[in-house]
């Protein structure tokens, strides 16, 4: 027990810090509610949600991911947090009231052998952590491209400042804990159920006992209340943040972009040009946010050697409301309602990162702490395009075929139905009562890549006799490309077009060769009336061969699967296309980024329709090598399954694919074997002349006709792109 001088002491610099603490937490506050208030539900089912935070809080299962070594010793450092929570209220009480916890009883054994398990996991973690931030390989984790945009405080090391504040904090915070425990065991004896505290208090002679359990008094709860004042400025905040970040999370999957409103009164903005236009929770991001560096580790861009980092957007987020907030009593001028200084792409990310996003969402599903970096950027292209007027002006062209004739290659909607020459394909006015409605999607319908895919699994349809039926010419783009680049009001009109028809038509069924275009029908489009149940291809003809209605002669080749960001990440379909692989009775090989850390083809996040940003090299020459070094010690023929028009096309014509490497769709390569079965030859269900792939518009579109293939521009990754105003007309159909 203290001394009464030390207890008045002690009482006046508690009260004095924890005042200071609580001020500093409440200043944090405001500062993440000058977010704008979130289109989505975050405190609905509140005891759902609460129960949500606690399991993923007290789990750690989203720290594990990718590092389970790193995960261990973080769970040390977190539990002992926790727990030291309790000890640390023990302890004060001690200094005040004459009592102490003795190992003579079950409930004081237990709390002590924790106690004293805790003060050990705890030194343990954070000295291996440290090592590893500073000394070990771990190093590489924490460093950015030189390409990427970073906030004068990080640039000026607070990162590794803070790092070991953080770090000499938690070992001084225990260390003293630990040497008072080993000096009181010293006087009062050894107990078995403390075997560190007893290991030290080898060192402690009885003399000089008192004063080593006063340090340690003075120095574990005086460090942690004077840390109080730096805890809402440090990266140690995330202790408390992540579990309030875990408890307002979105509901809807990475895949369903946020709502937005597209004709807003004068003074609106759309999208997010500063800190205050970004959404609460996602100020609450930068605080919640570990600075592990994850998702730069998983990011397309970053993996390519582009400008984008998602660990320093939201390292950039902190550092610059840490700035509005600086340390003083009083409220800053941020915090009270005024305008950040600086707009997001002065500090934030610059506008070459905002563009290399291929919105995968492999940030989001790999961040800890359940972060929204993708959000942040498309909130960034949305402000661009609708309100800056600065995008790439290669998205023009997309933008105008897509306004014109409905489709981003600008092809005339006339011609939306030449895919399905020779097949037989009714539309919905012919057959209305049709079981399934195929939404064939744009890709399908104008690229003679994509066209390959549709009429095969055309052709599995009849085999297994399955009633179906398309829109035809009723059919326009879902907008996804629109979307992602930030134009919410072109994808608007596209989608409200869309929903207006098959809101007519109600389809029983929809099924869509295209993730993109699954996504969208099957999840964006609710946020505006449309509810339809929507699968892709391979789980409908995976239902087929279940019901026995297909059956596949097996394949000789080695195939391996690329798992499609919109179609596994986004909306979790990973079994059915392997499933159907194995149908084919063929040797598959699992690539090491696969299902939900499966690498971006490069095509998402409209980056199909532009050339991407500087870099060291294409995303998909990054995929395709990982692709061909699985297969390469394959004998025969060695095939690349994809579900998805895009992936397709991006790996199809990357530089450096070999001529000894096959990509096609699931359904072609079942098509396949469905006639081998049959004893059918390839026939009019092939396409018939030479596959070329689609151009991609790089201009804006001067009628409705697309560019040649010869007239498009060579691609570049270090070419800059112009940037040009796009103005929405008011109406769609051309």
């Amino acid at each position: 027990m203290l001394p009464f001088p030390q207890k008045i002491a002690f009482s006046v610099f508690a009260l004095l810090t924890i005042a200071l603490g609580i001020r500093g937490f409440y200043r944090l506050y405001l500062r993440i509610r000058r977010g704008r208030p979130d289109p989505e539900a975050r405190w609905n089912r509140l005891p759902h949600r609460l129960w949500r935070a606690f399991v993923a809080a007290i789990t750690q299962r989203r720290t594990f991911k990718r590092r389970p070594v790193v995960g261990v010793f973080h769970a040390f450092i977190f539990y002992g947090f926790v727990f030291y929570c309790l000890v640390n209220l023990v302890d004060a009480a001690e200094g005040f009231i004459p009592f102490s916890v003795s190992s003579a009883t079950a409930v004081g054994a237990l709390y002590n052998a924790l106690a004293d398990a805790f003060s050990f996991l705890v030194l343990l973690g954070v000295i291996a952590l440290a090592i590893r931030r500073f000394a070990g390989a771990g190093r590489r984790s924490f460093r950015f491209n030189e390409r990427t945009m970073l906030h004068q405080d990080v640039q000026s090391a607070k990162i590794t400042r803070d790092s070991l504040i953080v770090s000499v904090f938690i070992l001084f915070h225990v260390g003293s804990r630990v040497l008072g425990a080993g000096a009181k065991l010293a006087v009062e004896g050894r107990d078995r159920f403390q075997p560190f505290a007893s290991l030290l208090s080898h060192f402690f002679s009885p003399v000089g006992a008192e004063a080593w359990r006063a340090f340690g008094y003075w120095g574990a709860l005086g460090s942690v209340l004077l840390f109080l004042s730096y805890f809402p400025y440090s990266k140690h905040v995330h202790l408390f943040l992540a579990p309030v970040k875990y408890l307002v999370n979105r509901e809807i999957g990475a895949g369903v972009l946020p709502l937005v409103e597209v004709n807003p009164v004068d003074g609106d903005v759309v999208g997010a040009g500063s800190l205050a236009d970004l959404g609460w929770p996602r100020l609450l991001d930068a605080y919640a946010c570990i600075q592990c560096n994850r998702c730069q580790e998983v990011c397309p861009a970053a993996a390519t050697g582009k400008a984008l980092s998602p660990a320093a957007l939201e390292i950039n987020k902190r550092m610059e409301l840490n700035g509005l907030g600086a340390f003083g009593l009083g409220v800053s001028p941020f915090e009270a309602g005024a305008e950040s200084p600086r707009p997001l792409l002065a500090f934030a990310l610059s506008p070459e990162a905002a563009w290399a996003c291929t919105t995968c969402g492999a940030c989001m599903e790999v961040c800890p702490v359940e972060d929204e970096q993708m959000l942040d950027i498309v909130d960034v292209r949305r402000h661009q395009v609708m309100i800056a007027g600065e995008f790439p002006g290669q998205l023009q062209a997309a933008f105008r075929g897509m306004e014109r004739a409905q489709n981003p290659w600008g092809i005339n909607r006339e011609r939306r139905m030449e895919w399905a020459e020779g097949l037989k394909v009714r539309t919905v006015e012919e057959n209305p009562a049709a079981e399934v409605l195929y939404w064939v999607g744009c890709a399908a319908s104008y690229d003679p890549q994509a066209q390959r895919t549709a009429r095969a699994f055309v052709e599995l349809l009849e085999y297994a006799e399955v009633d179906f039926a398309v829109l035809g010419k009723r059919e326009c783009c879902t907008g996804d490309s629109a979307r992602r680049a930030g134009n919410e009001y072109l994808y608007r009109q596209l989608a409200e077009r869309n929903v207006a028809t098959l809101n007519e038509v109600r389809p029983k069924l929809i099924v869509a060769s295209c993730p993109h275009c699954m996504n969208a029908l099957g999840g964006e489009y609710r946020q505006i009336g449309g509810d339809y149940q929507v699968v892709h291809h391979t789980e409908f003809l995976e239902r087929l061969v279940k019901e026995g209605r297909l059956a596949s002669a097996p394949s000789a080749a080695t195939i391996a699967f690329h798992d499609p960001c919109y179609l596994g990440r986004h909306n979790g379909v990973y079994d059915a296309p392997r499933n159907l692989l194995r149908v084919l009775g063929s040797e598959m090989v699992e690539l090491d980024r696969r299902r939900e850390n499966s690498f971006c083809c490069g095509a998402g996040g409209a980056q199909f329709w532009k050339e991407e940003e500087p870099g060291t090299e294409r995303v998909s020459e990054n995929r395709l090598r990982e692709v061909q070094g699985a297969l390469s010690a394959a004998a025969g023929e060695k095939v690349l399954a994809v579900g998805c028009p895009f992936c397709k096309s991006m790996l199809g014509s990357s530089p450096g694919k070999r001529d000894d490497l096959i990509i096609k769709d699931v359904a072609e390569l079942l098509v396949e074997g469905v006639r081998r079965e049959r004893g059918v030859a390839a026939s009019a269900m092939d396409v018939a002349e030479p596959v070329v792939e689609a151009p991609r518009p790089s201009a804006p579109v001067q009628g409705v006709e697309v560019m040649s293939v010869s007239q498009a521009p060579a691609p570049s990754v270090s070419e800059e792109k112009p940037r040009k105003k796009w103005e929405p007309k008011k109406r769609v159909d051309g």
